[in-house]
């Protein structure tokens, strides 16, 4: 759920302690009684665990610990008696908010009150049992298969379509087809709907539209679903058979999503379907991180969730637990600084009840910094993008000598193509680094060996009339699950400890250790989890692009990098026609990249550092401008905007200093 932190929290990438309200967190506890459940609460995450029935929406800021939010309000629901425990789903976007939310909840039960029967699924995770439970009694046979790639069936269908792609068009292809699925769009409708929604189809909307027909051609041929079309199936089965529509409703009736801001037309449906005509639902997420509207997701049900369920409780979470004053400050002025935000208008013809600080500016409330001081955001000036990458790459090996770990450091970038540029300049200066991202990732060689051989035990585990029981189903023992796979990746080469120096062995050890650590970690997060679980976590991974962490500066596009957080933040490019992006040319989404860095930002909890530069190239023509998003917070500019053209406002002066600290420092401070 984001990894954001209240008192007393640590995200998949854990920090030091956080502060919570009246000082630092103590550790943990089992909750002993329904009070003991609010105690550690800060006032809003107080309200939000009392509000346990009917239509709740809950606004909750970067880092203003949600998580915790929604884990005690679940815990206070069954404590008190509003809800029983089996009867709730909540619904996350990642398998590791889902893991997330399941740990807290061990920690705040006892024994009796079974918070263990709280479901804590994603969207597929959950759609997915559903559809294998309900497939044979309402359509027959056995169910389908899911399909781990898109690729595959594209370029077979472009092959029976006499048409040559390259992978990189052919991942472009596949995300245009998950964006018509998600948003209800079939192939004969694409070229209309591309149109009305001024998307630029890949290689023409008619051409398009032919690959979308034969990709669910050969996907039904094969008996086949891709993870699009389990949602739908999903909600058609539950809509068309009143049996099973009783029965998923008879067992959920108390449902909780995170990041609803992210929704899509596809999920809302399924959610719908879910809940029938009950109104216990609480909606987590905040309008100031939409950043996925590209792929079909929409804001609209956030924001206007008063207007659907006029009797909703809305609650603000606006306490920052993560970052520091000075990073918090930053993101407040991204957001609030200026003119309204067609978001902000938004919100407020919603007519969205503000509990706690009232709203203020037109971003909304701004987030208040629970951290203790720290060192002012760095703006800098480069004359290329190669001496930015190396002076990028030269602070990264200041702070690792100075004790920063590696894997608390990441350099955020706008798109993939810019991170070869960093990955060099890291490399030559010594420092580990890993690139975000699936493409990259589960592409490697070695991994694609791991999760045949992870794939090919469970098959041999299945055929097995007595299967192990590490392998078999739940294995009660995280130590003997995550050392199956230890046992299993040793077949491929990985040791206990590692290569000495750099190059192919150590990387491929690397990779291989991070599957190793993304076993423990999911073992651990559910101890009644198998080896088939997790060979189904891998592929969810991989096609939502989410590698595991690994030891080294992270280097990722800014869309990979929501819901984690690091100590030190590095924000380089930012430059006009990179952020935003050049093909952003409407208010609407020259705003949705502004909250693309607002999501940067608040990554960091305690050293944030924003740059550009002049030129692509040494010596090139200077003709690159700094984004107009700084325009509002460089130190020594007076704030103005720009329309969606980029040009500046008559109250925005030219130039600016070339490398300076935090709000409010004069020229006199430039380095």
């Amino acid at each position: 759920m984001d990894g954001e932190a209240g008192p007393a929290e640590a995200g998949p990438i854990a920090g030091p302690a956080e502060a919570g309200p009246g000082g630092p967190a103590a550790a943990p506890e089992r909750s002993r009684d329904p009070e003991s459940v609010l105690a550690a609460l800060d006032p809003e995450q107080r309200e939000v665990a009392r509000a346990t029935r009917g239509p709740v929406c809950v606004l909750a800021g970067a880092g203003t610990g949600k998580t915790r939010a929604v884990a005690h309000r679940i815990a206070y629901a069954v404590w008190t008696g509003a809800v029983d425990p089996g009867h709730v789903l909540a619904v996350t976007f990642t398998s590791r908010a889902a893991g997330e939310l399941r740990g807290r909840l061990r920690q705040l039960g006892a024994a009796d009150i079974g918070l263990e029967r709280v479901q804590a699924r994603t969207f597929h995770a959950a759609a997915l049992r559903q559809l294998n439970h309900f497939w044979p009694r309402t359509v027959g046979g056995r169910p389908p298969a899911v399909l781990d790639s898109k690729i595959s069936l594209l370029s077979e269908a472009a092959r029976r379509l006499k048409l040559k792609f390259g992978v990189p068009e052919l991942r472009d292809i596949a995300s245009e087809i998950e964006w018509s699925k998600v948003t209800q769009v079939r192939p004969d409708e694409y070229p209309a709907a591309a149109a009305k929604a001024g998307r630029l189809a890949p290689l023409g909307p008619e051409k398009m539209a032919r690959m979308y027909a034969g990709y669910e051609e050969l996907r039904r041929e094969r008996h086949l679903v891709d993870f699009e079309s389990v949602l739908e199936l999903t909600a058609a089965i539950i809509a068309e058979h009143r049996a099973a529509a009783a029965a998923v409703r008879d067992r959920y009736r108390y449902f909780v999503v995170d990041e609803y801001q992210d929704v899509n037309p596809l999920q809302k449906l399924l959610l719908e379907s879910w809940a029938g005509e009950r109104d216990d639902i609480c909606v987590v997420g905040d309008p100031r991180q939409t950043i996925y509207s590209f792929t079909g997701a929409t804001p609209a049900y956030l924001t206007g969730f008063t207007a659907e369920f006029p009797a909703a409780t809305v609650v603000r979470l606006v306490r920052n637990y993560r970052s520091t004053p000075q990073v918090v400050a930053l993101a407040n002025q991204l957001t609030g600084a200026g003119g309204a935000r067609p978001l902000a208008a938004q919100l407020r013809a919603g007519q969205l009840r503000a509990a706690g600080p009232a709203a203020a500016g037109p971003g909304g409330p701004p987030l208040v910094a629970q951290q203790p001081a720290g060192e002012a955001p760095e703006f800098a000036e480069y004359g290329d993008e190669q001496a930015e990458a190396l002076s990028v790459a030269a602070r990264a090996a200041a702070l690792v000598s100075g004790g920063v770990p590696p894997r608390q450091i990441a350099v955020l970038v706008r798109t993939n193509a810019q991170t070869p540029l960093f990955e060099q300049a890291l490399a030559d200066a010594g420092i580990p680094c890993q690139v975000r991202g699936a493409e990259r990732f589960f592409d490697r060689a070695e991994v694609r060996q791991a999760v045949g051989l992870l794939r090919a035990a469970v098959k041999s585990a299945r055929s097995d009339p007595e299967p192990p029981d590490e392998l078999a189903g739940p294995t009660g023992s995280t130590a003997a699950a995550s050392a199956e796979v230890r046992h299993i990746l040793a077949g491929l080469g990985l040791t206990r400890v590692a290569p000495p120096g750099r190059g192919a062995a150590r990387d491929r050890w690397e990779s291989l250790e991070a599957l190793a650590q993304l076993a423990q970690d999911f073992f651990a997060a559910d101890p009644q989890a198998s080896l088939t679980g997790f060979v189904a976590e891998l592929s969810h991974r991989a096609a939502i692009e989410h590698a595991p962490a690994m030891e080294g500066v992270t280097l990722a596009s800014l869309h990979a990098a929501k819901g984690l957080e690091w100590d030190v933040v590095f924000l380089p490019g930012l430059s006009d026609g990179n952020l935003p992006i050049v093909h952003a040319q409407t208010d609407e989404a020259v705003e949705e990249e502004r909250r693309l860095l607002y999501v940067g930002v608040t990554r960091a909890r305690q050293r944030v550092y924003l740059s550009w530069s002049l030129a692509r190239s040494a010596g090139g023509r200077r003709s690159k401008k700094p984004s107009r998003f700084l325009d509002d917070v460089r130190p020594g500019r007076r704030a103005g905007r720009r329309d969606a053209s980029g040009q500046p406002s008559a109250e925005a002066p030219p130039g600016g200093p070339v490398r300076f600290r935090g709000s409010g420092v004069g020229p006199g401070n430039r380095r």
